[in-house]
């Protein structure tokens, strides 16, 4: 049963350095047996970055749209007049209580419902932040811009951040997307989700954005473990860790896919 200090040497074992700026991604099941589960791994995180570290998650919301494969993939049994009534009645974004999609796990969702924690705006792709620099890295997530240059992803990448992916391969980490945007003649998707409207009114709003793409992340993931020269691998507790820079993750994402292409 692993406690709190013993995840905090790990995590300095790891590299994690205090007063840096962190994201997260995790499996917390592949840490293994916590005492106090993820409370606990929160606690050794913030220890182990210090006051003056921040912690970021992802805290994105797919589920809330009418156009994501997620959300399609809910509705697709649905008989039209069932289709239209949910649609009709889906809760709006609610940066205060909307939760963190199930399938990004239990620690997103923790650091969200925390106090003080501050959360990007957009209504799908959202991440969450904690500590001083909470405000500075989550002022900016345009509409059209899930996770590009106009979001917290970029913000990130230019405060020198680095990526803590714990349990999950190097792959998985989000930030690797703003490479996307970098692509010239990146093809376009329509965009659907519900919001508020200023007055507490309930609205759906489509817009257009770069289409996301997850199908080459795993191709790209294997030749990244070689290219990404500052690539830490540890653990914490049971869980296989990787921890890079986000810039050089990204710089190295976008010259795969200009090979690729």
């Amino acid at each position: 049963m692993f406690a709190a200090g013993k995840l905090e040497q790990d995590l300095q074992a790891l590299g994690v350095r205090a007063g840096e700026t962190l994201l997260v991604q995790s499996s917390l099941r592949s840490v293994g047996p916590v005492d106090g589960g993820a409370e606990t791994i929160l606690k050794a995180l913030l220890g182990a970055l210090g006051p003056e570290g921040t912690l970021v998650v992802y805290t994105a919301s797919p589920e809330n749209s009418d156009t994501s494969r997620m959300a399609l993939a809910l509705t697709d049994p649905l008989p039209p007049a069932e289709l239209r009534a949910h649609r009709a009645t889906m809760p709006p974004f609610d940066l205060a209580t909307t939760p963190t999609t199930p399938i990004l796990g239990h620690f997103s969702e923790l650091v969200r419902a925390q106090p003080g924690a501050v959360r990007s705006r957009h209504p799908q792709t959202s991440f969450t932040a904690l500590g001083p620099k909470a405000g500075e890295l989550m002022a900016e997530h345009a509409l059209d811009c899930h996770l590009g240059e106009r979001s917290p992803v970029r913000r990130l990448y230019d405060s020198g951040a680095r990526a803590l992916l714990v349990g999950v391969p190097v792959w998985c980490c989000t930030a690797f997307h703003l490479a996307e945007y970098r692509q010239p003649g990146q093809p376009g998707q329509r965009y659907g989700c519900v919001i508020t409207d200023g007055r507490g009114l309930r609205q759906w709003v489509h817009f257009d954005a770069p289409k996301l793409e997850d199908e080459h992340f795993v191709a790209m993931g294997e030749a990244l473990a070689d290219d990404i020269t500052g690539l830490v691998r540890g653990r914490l507790g049971d869980a296989d860790c990787f921890l890079l820079s986000i810039a050089e993750g990204v710089d190295a994402s976008t010259a795969w896919l200009a090979r690729r292409r």
